[in-house]
Formats: C-alpha cells, structure tokens, sequence
C-alpha cells in the first residue's frame, strides 16, 4: 500500500511539473520542433532540468545498498540496438512530431478535456494492445 501511495504522489507530482512546465500543451512540442519558423525553448528547458536533476542525484541513488521502498533496484542491462528498437523509435518520433504528445503529457493533459488528446490516448492505448498482442505471437 505504501509503494503504491509513493507511486501516485510521485504521478501527480509529475503531471503538475508537465502542466506547468507547458508541456501538456501540444503547441509547445511543435513549437520546440520548429527550428526554422517560431521555435520555442521551453522543451530544452524542462529536459535540461530533468538532466540537471537526473545526473547530479542518480549517482547516490546508485551508491545505495538499496532502494527505500524495494528489495533491489531494477536498471535497464545494456543491450543491442536492433531493428525493433530503431522502428519503435521513429514511430515514436513522428507521432511525438506530429501530435505535440507523449504518453506521459498525453494522460496529464486528459485532465483538460481535449478531445484531440483523449484521441492521441485511445490510439495509444489501442497500439500497446496491438505491440503487446503481436509480441506475444512472436515470443
């Protein structure tokens, strides 16, 4: 119980940073993409904060026997870079592009009511359905 409350504060303080960051707001991704008309800067702003934040705290957490509310931290192995995960990562890409959106802007801004984003979120949805439905045939 206590994971999961830790959990929902640490969404919601998320969703709050997305909101006020702007970066609930479609315009501002595109904006960002923009290099040659009106770029906007507030995307490079909010990934610099996060890599601010990432790089000067993640090394004390790795230095940790281990995590506060787990038995083990569980990290990502190294791995190759295959054709699934370049295909996966430029259709990621394009739909960031052209959408504004990414799966974690996309469920905060549902809290605003736009039928676009809950659009952007039911066609996400269907397509983890879809990877996780062919993932399973091919494993």
């Amino acid at each position: 119980m206590r994971e999961s409350a830790v959990a929902l504060a640490c969404g919601v303080l998320f969703g709050f940073g997305l909101a006020l960051s702007g970066m609930v707001e479609p315009v501002r991704v595109r904006g960002f993409l923009d290099v040659t008309g009106a770029w906007d800067p507030t995307l490079a702003f909010v990934m610099g904060g996060a890599l601010l934040m990432t790089g000067s705290l993640f090394p004390s957490i790795l230095r940790r026997n281990r995590p506060l509310l787990r038995g083990r931290l569980w990290l990502p192995e190294k791995g190759r870079v295959d054709v699934p995960l370049v295909l996966g990562s430029l259709i990621f890409g394009v739909g960031w592009g052209l959408a504004g959106l990414c799966p974690g802007p996309a469920l905060a801004a549902l809290a605003l009511g736009s039928a676009g984003v809950w659009l952007f979120a039911a066609a996400m949805l269907l397509g983890m359905m879809v990877h996780s439905m062919l993932g399973s045939r091919s494993g």
